[in-house]
């Protein structure tokens, strides 16, 4: 059920992206929050089904907004690991 429903919102926003670079014409904050969330799915092999989102996902990943923003994000998991 819950890969149903990812993939029709994946469709979607597929559709919305179209062959556009970003959601919004330049790219955002929006586009930050998603590529975000997209870039947590990529392990599962879902985006595969969707290559103009998976190229989406690669273009946001090289933005030093976003390597700024999972650095910040990967800090802050890293620091309250439990100790092994």
């Amino acid at each position: 059920m819950l890969n149903v429903r990812a993939r029709k919102m994946l469709s979607q926003l597929s559709v919305r992206l179209g062959e556009a670079e970003w959601l919004d014409g330049a790219f955002s904050t929006g586009d930050l929050m998603m590529i975000g969330v997209l870039f947590r799915s990529r392990p599962t092999g879902i985006l595969d089904e969707y290559p103009n989102l998976a190229a989406y996902v690669a273009r946001g990943e090289t933005r030093p907004a976003f390597q700024r923003a999972f650095a910040a994000q990967l800090a802050v998991f890293t620091a309250f690991q439990p100790p092994t």
